[in-house]
């Protein structure tokens, strides 16, 4: 079911291993989102899904894991990450202009499908597929890993983590919030959400849920997507790796490593649930219900994206690092092979 952004922003990629925040982060980041969806939009978004149970999201938000994985859909594997060309741990910074490829990335995919999700000239199919993309890649953005070149996103620098071999971007995505949460089943999700859904409402998270979302706008897209792809590219210089990548390369990254991150990894999983039920619900009220209530006069943008896309540059060292990864997000963790 390629959509016709795919003419324009296309890339061939395969895919290995680990899923951007693992199945358990994005199932966790759409159980939140779920949470602050107003009634109106959770119909909305229900009925674009097919899906009236209890975990409408949840259900779809690897779906753009799976579907990059196939022959049909490996176009769309540049959208998970943007590589920003920075130096940590020295200096952090994503600019959309330098560190947006010509395929596309994730700033540039959140633009285009929100305009696609809301627009009203395409099929079903095509609505359905771009609110399983926006379901995805809310959460990508939060992953600070999914937000920096250096050595392909950490999926290059080799560590050890609970005895086992494997790599640090492996290890964001997936183990560290597993060791937290115990499981990886929506059950577990579901779980986590709950807790993050009150440390939002009453707890720790109080004070700055209003500050993730401050300032967002479904009519500027890349601003709104860069400003929290920086967010999160911060953290790669003051949580991932403060004392660069050959100090989280001796000894196990468990536990101190890990007691050291996990407070990061479940604030950014609150962030991305907080900012996608958000998201959704203006997406809602600017697009969908002004065309339901026939006030939807607005000049239409070009739905193939190429408006979107920075200014074509030469290829950089760390594009070729990704193109010699044949534009994967994530390397998968050697399950046999113990230090």
């Amino acid at each position: 079911m390629p959509s016709i952004s795919k003419v324009a922003l296309t890339a061939l990629a395969s895919v290995q291993g680990a899923q951007a925040w693992g199945v358990l982060g994005h199932a966790t980041v759409a159980y939140i989102a779920q949470h602050y969806l107003n009634s109106a939009t959770a119909s909305w978004a229900q009925g674009v899904l097919g899906d009236t149970s209890t975990s409408y999201l949840a259900n779809i938000a690897s779906w753009a894991d799976d579907y990059r994985a196939t022959t049909a859909g490996k176009w769309s594997a540049p959208f998970h990450f943007i590589d920003a060309e920075d130096n940590p741990p020295t200096s952090c910074n994503v600019d959309y202009d330098r560190d947006c490829g010509s395929a596309g990335c994730s700033i540039s995919a959140m633009a285009n499908y929100t305009q696609r999700v809301g627009d009203g000239r395409l099929s079903a199919a095509n609505v359905q597929q771009a609110l399983k993309f926006l379901v995805h890649f809310v959460g990508d953005l939060t992953q600070p890993l999914h937000d920096e070149a250096y050595e392909v996103g950490g999926n290059d620098i080799d560590v050890t983590y609970q005895g086992y071999s494997d790599n640090l971007h492996a290890d964001w995505d997936t183990y560290i919030p597993e060791t937290l949460v115990g499981g990886d089943s929506l059950a577990d999700a579901q779980t986590w959400a709950n807790t993050l859904v009150g440390d939002i409402t009453s707890g720790a998270y109080k004070s700055q849920a209003a500050s993730w979302i401050a300032g967002d706008d479904v009519n500027d897209v890349i601003t709104t997507a860069t400003r929290w792809a920086s967010d999160a590219n911060a953290y790669v210089c003051t949580v991932v790796m403060p004392n660069g990548a050959a100090a989280l390369q001796t000894g196990d990254l468990y536990p101190t490593y890990y007691n050291s991150v996990i407070g990061t990894v479940e604030l950014q999983i609150a962030k991305a649930g907080y900012r996608l039920g958000n998201w959704l619900n203006m997406v809602y009220s600017a697009n969908i219900a002004k065309r339901e209530a026939g006030d939807d006069a607005a000049p239409k943008p070009d739905l193939l994206g190429r408006d979107l896309l920075p200014a074509a540059r030469p290829a950089t060292r760390a594009k070729l690092a990704r193109a010699a990864m044949e534009g994967a997000c994530c390397k998968s963790r050697d399950h046999d092979h113990k230090h």
